[in-house]
């Protein structure tokens, strides 16, 4: 009789309620969120108490699990509101509290004793001591710095209490700061990135200046436009899942909280599509190739691999900061009627304008768009501006939430 294989969970981002729903409906087995405060993305919405609630029913509803982001570093102005907060998420029904600072992990063990506490990537875990002490303290899981490699993840993973879970980033933007502590936002700009307000100047350009010659800049480089000096590369795993799970890690994270509901819908996809290839394989595994051209639809910085595989060489670009755009959301479909799928505008197209569909569980299809109409079904030549319906012909339904896209010029 075949043993079924235990593969990592999928963890999705989600920045609002509609992104929670798209992350569920497209395959998470658990989604981290943060509440309007404690959370290290600011430029998110994030969720209200009565949108959490909302959230936490319907994940729950659909066997997903949720995770909620109190990772800030507090000052005490912002920590006296903290106990109030974790006993509202204990109460709401949270599956786990993701925490670094000490003070923080004693009100989560103190106010939400039914949420398992998870140990952010923030405290910066490089070694089985250190995640042994965790766990000792109560934690159920620790988020792994991302400087580790796949051989020291799997030398802590033999080192550490057997219940204690291991999460790892597999996707997403990289931060040059160590586990994304940093203090060059707030020193620049103001803004606190250990609060959740970074500004980001790792992705700006920067020249050279002498003392004695104050406003003229030297290139860093022979590049005109300076050096991105500070900017690393997007994260991408998928085609080493099977090399992440063998290590020993229990949860394979997605990043992208402050990303749009299509990245949150595509990523989501593809990992889970790779995650299920991954269980039903029985030796040497390869990523299926839908799943790589999937990642590349997406906005995204050059790739690598970070420290996975040692010291990285390809970790970050010098010449800009800038994304890879070679897809742009098209629409998202709203329902089914009258032999047409109806759609919600997010950009201009014309008539005949090849538009590839991503339906949750499916791998991706084309829609022939020869034939447009608008919402009271009158023909149309190209679909307007953003936000209006769309009706295209098709042979059945599609799943309403389902991303129409197309490629860009």
């Amino acid at each position: 009789m075949k043993t079924e294989k235990t593969v990592p969970e999928l963890l999705c981002p989600a920045g609002d309620l509609q992104r929670l729903k798209t992350a569920v409906d497209f395959g998470a087995d658990a989604v981290y969120i943060a509440g309007k405060e404690f959370g290290m993305r600011t430029a998110s919405a994030n969720f209200g108490i009565e949108e959490l609630k909302e959230g936490v029913k319907y994940a729950h509803d659909r066997g997903v699990r949720i995770h909620i982001t109190c990772n800030t570093i507090p000052h005490d102005d912002e920590i006296e509101r903290l106990p109030e907060f974790l006993k509202t998420l204990n109460e709401i029904g949270v599956d786990a509290i993701i925490a670094s600072d000490l003070g923080t992990i004693s009100l989560v063990k103190k106010y939400a004793p039914d949420c398992e506490l998870h140990i952010s990537v923030q405290s910066g875990t490089v070694n089985a001591l250190t995640a042994t002490e965790f766990y000792k303290m109560g934690a159920k899981r620790v988020v792994l710095a991302r400087e580790l490699s796949l051989e020291e993840i799997a030398h802590i993973r033999a080192n550490i209490p057997q219940e204690l879970e291991l999460e790892a980033f597999g996707h997403g933007a990289m931060c040059v700061s160590f586990s994304a502590r940093c203090l060059l936002s707030s020193y620049m700009t103001g803004r606190d990135a250990n609060r959740g307000d970074c500004a980001q100047p790792c992705r700006w350009s920067y020249s050279l200046m002498e003392q004695t010659r104050p406003g003229q800049y030297f290139d860093i480089t022979e590049n005109e436009k300076g050096t991105y000096i500070l900017n690393a590369n997007d994260m991408c795993m998928a085609p080493h899942l099977q090399k992440m799970m063998n290590a020993g890690v229990s949860s394979i994270k997605i990043e992208g909280r402050a990303k749009t509901e299509y990245y949150v819908a595509v990523t989501a996809n593809a990992y889970r599509g790779a995650l299920d290839s991954l269980k039903e394989c029985e030796g040497e595994w390869t990523c299926p190739s839908w799943v790589l051209e999937e990642l590349n639809t997406i906005s995204h910085r050059t790739y690598s691999t970070g420290f996975y595989f040692g010291r990285p060489e390809n970790a970050q670009t010098y010449k800009d900061a800038g994304y890879i755009r070679d897809y742009a959301l098209a629409g998202v479909v709203e329902g089914y009627e009258n032999g047409k799928v109806t759609a919600i505008l997010k950009n201009k197209f014309l008539a005949g304008t090849t538009l590839n569909c991503l339906e949750a569980g499916s791998v991706p299809f084309e829609l022939d768009t020869t034939l447009l109409y608008d919402e009271n079904d009158n023909q149309i030549e190209s679909a307007p501006h953003p936000m209006q319906i769309i009706k295209i012909p098709f042979e059945r339904p599609i799943k309403k939430g389902s991303m129409l896209r197309m490629k860009t010029e």
